[in-house]
């Protein structure tokens, strides 16, 4: 699996060697999971059970013999590439113990770090939220999707003698003053013709 540019510096230099010795040597090429054979095209099905070609068999998602499918659930069968990987289990990637690494497929891997990318998109929403508190004041994730209903409505106003644009419908915090001399771009420049215009 590649490694993000960001998060190349918290592995090791030697992690390509590690990661082969867990895959290949102590786990034998296959999935620690689900027994699924590296490289290897295979077929399966939504509930995680594959087609083992070597033993002629079907295995569920721990490896175990299952039974085939029937008409209805063939239906759904689809075919994938297995590719192990070196998965951290304390998702730690500093933590290289071999007794902390397992070698797992694309499924098995996603699987295991299911709460992990749940805590981490958490965190990513509410970071969101917050930029979107600092500018535009406090909101609810009801506020939110009222405002999106809501059809886009454009409404000029004055302030002070001043023309500004507001957003109506989405955000009315939102809003934008307008310079002092009364138009910006095209409507400035329509002006400014005018004015050549005038005698």
């Amino acid at each position: 699996m590649p490694i993000k540019p960001e998060l190349r510096w918290f592995y090791p230099s030697n992690w390509p060697d590690i990661s082969r010795r867990v895959r290949f040597e102590r786990a034998g090429g296959v999935c620690e999971g689900c027994r699924r054979p590296h490289g290897q095209i295979i077929r399966c099905l939504p509930d995680g059970r594959w087609f083992d070609g070597n033993a002629q068999t079907w295995r569920n998602n721990h490896g175990r013999p299952a039974r085939w499918p029937d008409l209805v659930e063939a239906v759904h069968l689809r075919q994938t590439r297995v590719v192990l990987a070196a998965a951290h289990l304390d998702h730690n990637p500093q933590n290289n113990r071999m007794r902390n690494l397992k070698s797992l497929c694309q499924r098995c891997h996603l699987i295991h770090d299911r709460s992990h990318h749940m805590a981490r998109r958490r965190i990513t929403y509410l970071l969101r939220r917050a930029i979107g508190d600092l500018f535009f004041g406090l909101y609810s994730a009801c506020s939110v999707l009222e405002e999106a209903r809501r059809p886009l409505q454009i409404e000029a106003e004055g302030h002070n003698g001043n023309p500004s644009v507001t957003l109506v419908g989405r955000r009315p915090q939102a809003r934008r003053f307008a310079a002092p001399y009364g138009a910006t771009g095209l409507d400035r420049a329509v002006q400014q013709g005018l004015w050549l215009d005038m005698p």
